[in-house]
């Protein structure tokens, strides 16, 4: 059987195996648009989904520490508050946030790929360090020559 190199593979069950939610736990996510189709090119998208994101701390689901929305994915450091799964808050966000970028831009049809990645924050690892990587990931992808020239970050610490 040919597999396409197109089929987005972000929506794999096997991304959920083994996924574990655990209070106050720090994890990195990472989700990408459907066929990576760059949607941040614009202010406007990119502030919505800054909002859907905002939106699950202000409801106390979480604690935003650090995220970039890049033009075709996003990175996301944070801490779960309370008994919220991560798939739930995670889930939230694309949905919301999808949901008012087709509208707002005319769009129609799916807007992020099915899943995530994430990786759950060991106690030995350098937080400040992981927050410096994910907002430098528009350096690194030759967006801006420095990270003041982009305005879809933030960080608790900066």
């Amino acid at each position: 059987m040919l597999v396409s190199p197109y089929i987005p593979r972000g929506g794999s069950s096997q991304l959920r195996v083994g996924r574990y939610s655990e209070r106050n736990r720090i994890y990195h996510v990472t989700s990408t648009t459907f066929f990576r189709r760059k949607i941040s090119d614009s202010l406007k998208p990119a502030r919505i989904l800054i909002g859907a994101m905002r939106n699950e701390q202000l409801v106390g689901h979480l604690d935003s520490l650090a995220f970039v929305i890049m033009p075709d994915h996003f990175h996301w450091l944070i801490s779960l508050k309370g008994d919220q799964c991560l798939s739930t808050c995670i889930g939230r966000v694309k949905s919301c946030s999808a949901r008012v970028i087709n509208k707002a831009t005319g769009r129609r049809g799916r807007l992020w790929q099915d899943g995530f990645h994430d990786h759950a924050i060991r106690k030995e690892e350098d937080l400040v360090g992981v927050a410096r990587y994910i907002i430098a990931n528009p350096l690194r992808a030759g967006l801006v020559d420095h990270i003041s020239e982009y305005s879809h970050w933030d960080a608790v610490w900066i």
